[in-house]
């Protein structure tokens, strides 16, 4: 039977180096060095006791029998992640690995008149909390590196009826003995989201909401709703973002769960705008705010296409190299020119929009209105000028013109495609440069994020905008809508008409 479930766990009493443990198998097994903790039990190195060796290439975790996080993670490892499984999942997909730990065995023991239960598991090496304490933020292509292979493990995970629900650094490992890998780990959390191909039901629970590491749990989550496959993916994209930008928007206010999840509604109903400006100076959010427009369309109990995943944060197609991390004199970066800035952005935002509208096109009408989600933010309508006004207006008017019209160009283009296309095509940014971005405001729905003036670890300054007028009038200084041009045309030739009759009224007279 499964350990009664209590809201917090006692540490173990550490049991003896040398302390010879025997398996459901058979197979004993000696603990060395005790070499961690968590917030649930004890790791020790382990030593098999027919093969003997220095260096340890095992582990063994440890809890008291009635806790609940080992019971749940060793019931994944026996269900969803055999190692003959795994093989055989790498070998149909064709990868060169697959970042899920290997399982050796468990046990019971016992010490000291108390039950302890153990895990034998692969030994892995650092994780990636620790190298971003050090080093800061990550470098691109090696934070979309991390988020391909962990759609790798997610979708073998998701195949496999389990959602993992706790994806942060701190359960991110690198290998071992191959550094350049990187594994998923600690499965304690893990859920049974569609036991025996029955889905869970949508259900909202209040008494069961903000559950999971609040920096990065889903939104369903913060609603009391069972976890599903969009969950994971939703969490994975908070990492990237983190692990690119240095900070979330709502790290300010981790100690009140209810603003945490209004600051992640916020972003997600503003994409990919919300993203894009959160981007680190030189760098781009692109990649990634595709991703979470694709994440957060999907439907409850809907299968993600974690192909169109992949290929939305590696649109050429490289193939995956090591593993690398910035340190912090690594992470040198230039300034954009402001020309070249504006025009990033606005390629970025129409590609990023170009997905959300393939979305939308190729589902119809999305299911969220039985889950309850914040509806989209609609385009507004398009102002008629009427006559001069003061240049403030004129500008905001025509700032509200060119989204509109953006936004129809983008849909026609999806329309007029003879075949629509799983993922579109973007130019390859996959070794983009950046630098270390921290402090900006959280997010709030009724206008953009400010960008603030602030100095790197290189001593370049992050060019400060207005966030009264945004993102998009700066985009309207240096395009014009096409009803605009035509107003221009028809004034032009009205001037140069008259212009004409006083000359010949003068040449006659």
């Amino acid at each position: 039977m499964p350990p009664r479930r209590k809201e917090k766990y006692k540490l173990p009493i550490p049991l003896p180096e040398g302390t010879v443990l025997d398996d459901m198998e058979g197979k004993q097994w000696v603990l060395g060095k005790l070499v961690g903790s968590g917030g649930f039990g004890l790791i020790y190195l382990a030593f098999p006791t027919n093969k003997p060796d220095k260096d340890a290439r095992h582990v063994i975790k440890v809890e008291y029998q009635e806790n609940g996080p080992l019971f749940s993670e060793l019931k994944f490892y026996q269900r969803a992640a055999k190692k003959d499984c795994i093989k055989k999942w790498i070998e149909l997909k064709k990868l060169d690995y697959l970042g899920i730990p290997l399982f050796y065995g468990s046990g019971i023991t016992e010490f000291k008149g108390k039950s302890y239960r153990f895990m034998v598991m692969e030994r892995l090496g650092i994780d990636l909390q620790k190298i971003s304490d050090q080093n800061g933020t990550f470098k691109k292509s090696t934070v979309l590196q991390l988020g391909i292979r962990m759609l790798d493990v997610l979708e073998y995970i998701h195949e496999n009826e389990y959602v993992h629900g706790d994806i942060k650094a701190a359960n991110l490992l690198l290998g071992y003995r191959n550094p350049d890998r990187v594994y998923l780990a600690d499965y304690g959390l893990s859920y049974r989201y569609c036991p025996n191909g029955n889905h869970k039901q949508y259900q909202e629970n209040p008494k069961k909401g903000h559950n999971g590491t609040i920096e990065f749990t889903s939104l369903d989550a913060h609603k009391g709703v069972a976890l599903s496959r969009r969950s994971d993916l939703e969490i994975l994209g908070y990492c990237l973002l983190r692990w690119l930008c240095g900070r979330l928007p709502w790290e300010r206010n981790l100690q009140d769960p209810v603003a945490v999840q209004a600051a992640k509604t916020n972003l997600l109903d503003e994409l990919p705008e919300s993203v894009l400006q959160w981007a680190p100076s030189g760098s781009s959010c692109r990649e990634i705010a595709q991703y979470l427009v694709c994440a957060h369309n999907l439907a409850y109990d809907e299968k993600p296409d974690y192909q169109m995943l992949k290929k939305i944060l590696n649109p050429s197609g490289i193939p995956l190299g090591p593993l690398e991390f910035y340190t912090k004199g690594d992470s040198l970066n230039t300034h954009a020119p402001d020309n070249q800035k504006v025009d990033s952005r606005k390629a970025e935002a129409k590609q990023a929009y170009q997905v959300q509208n393939m979305l939308v096109g190729k589902k119809g009408h999305s299911d969220r209105s039985a889950e309850s989600r914040t509806p989209r933010r609609k385009v507004q309508e398009e102002e008629k000028l009427t006559g001069v006004r003061n240049s403030e207006t004129v500008q905001e008017s025509t700032r509200r013109r060119q989204k509109y019209c953006e936004s129809q160009e983008f849909q026609n283009d999806v329309k007029s495609s003879p075949h629509e296309s799983s993922c579109i095509q973007f130019p390859n940014s996959f070794y983009e440069p950046h630098q270390d971005f921290t402090n900006p405001d959280m997010f709030n729905k009724s206008s953009s994020p400010s960008w603030y003036t602030n100095t790197s670890t290189t001593g370049m300054e992050v060019t400060e905008l207005d966030s009264s007028t945004g993102f998009w009038l700066t985009v309207s200084q240096f395009t014009f809508s096409e009803e605009m041009k035509l107003d221009i045309y028809y004034y032009s030739f009205t001037i140069i008409f008259l212009l004409i009759l006083v000359c010949l009224a003068l040449y006659f007279l």
